[in-house]
């Protein structure tokens, strides 16, 4: 039985999707804390009504962000994790927060990487003239938004889109794409090789709308 600790800053509707689909598949794992840098987030609501640990490590309250990922990872480790899941987590990691999560780490970004990494996506697509959208669930590396990537999912772009309607669109996605990803790990079927993930006993590492 693994351990998944999930972080969050805002509403965590990703969170939320991992949380139901571990319980409504029976995974072989338990969602053993929700913990987010903000006091108000939305969705640590939602774990407590759901009889889920949270915790809170607030940003603000922390000089450097060292020492804020410092405060967080003594939290984390609390529940002694397998897999720290990044859902809608909005900080930047220091290099060795990320290196003791090393390969048990994963992030949902809301574009087909190596394609617009950091913020704006939707804008960023739209701007290029993209016929094509999607979400990428990776494992967390140093580098912004360039870890070794495990799954990912597209949508259309259409005629008289705009930011607010792709990322409707997208977010549903999203919604099915991290819970796959996150069984995958959950259920040993992945290993990162040179540099880039091979899935284990499926041939389909892609979800398409």
């Amino acid at each position: 039985m693994k351990n998944i600790v999930i972080l969050i800053s805002g509403r965590g509707s990703n969170m939320e999707a991992v949380v139901r689909a571990a319980k409504a598949e029976g995974w072989p794992a338990r969602i053993a804390a929700v913990i987010s840098n903000r006091p108000d987030a939305k969705g640590l609501a939602f774990a407590q009504a759901q009889g889920i640990p949270t915790a809170t490590v607030p940003s603000k309250q922390f000089p450097t962000r060292a020492e804020f990922d410092g405060a967080l990872q003594l939290e984390i480790d609390r529940f002694a994790p397998d897999l720290v899941v990044l859902a809608g987590f909005m900080r930047i990691l220091t290099a060795p927060f990320v290196e003791h999560y090393a390969g048990r780490m994963l992030n949902i970004h809301p574009s087909l990487l190596p394609d617009f990494p950091g913020l704006d996506t939707h804008g960023q697509c739209l701007a290029a003239g993209k016929q094509e959208h999607g979400a990428t669930v990776h494992f967390v590396t140093a580098e912004l938004d360039h870890g070794p990537i495990v799954a990912q999912a597209r949508i259309d772009v259409r005629p008289g889109d705009t930011e607010e309607t792709l990322a409707t669109r997208l977010l549903v996605e999203e919604h099915k794409l991290y819970p796959y990803a996150v069984r995958l790990f959950v259920e040993d079927r992945l290993r990162i090789e040179h540099g880039e993930v091979r899935v284990l006993d499926t041939q389909l590492a892609d979800t398409s709308n």
